[in-house]
């Protein structure tokens, strides 16, 4: 399973374009930058990104690096599950 990870060019002044060229070198993920994700107050307001279609903000870009990671193994760990269950 490759996580898609989604960044909002307009949230880029947070310091997220960092953390989106950084994931992008991994090809174990699908990195995708958009003009607008259509979350404008939490776009404003902190660094954020969807990882398959869920929101996950941090207070720092690397509050959210760490955020991004935790939620990628939260979804491996249940796809494990659901593949053990099989």
């Amino acid at each position: 399973m490759r996580p898609i990870i989604e960044f909002c060019a307009s949230n880029m002044h947070h310091g997220t374009d960092k953390l989106m060229h950084a994931l992008e070198a991994n090809p174990d993920y699908d990195v995708l930058e958009y003009g607008c994700l259509g979350n404008c107050g939490e776009c404003y307001l902190f660094p954020f990104a969807l990882v398959n279609g869920e929101i996950v903000a941090g207070e720092t870009a690397e509050a959210l690096e760490q955020a991004v990671l935790a939620k990628i193994k939260e979804i491996e760990d249940m796809f494990d599950l659901l593949s053990d269950s099989d």
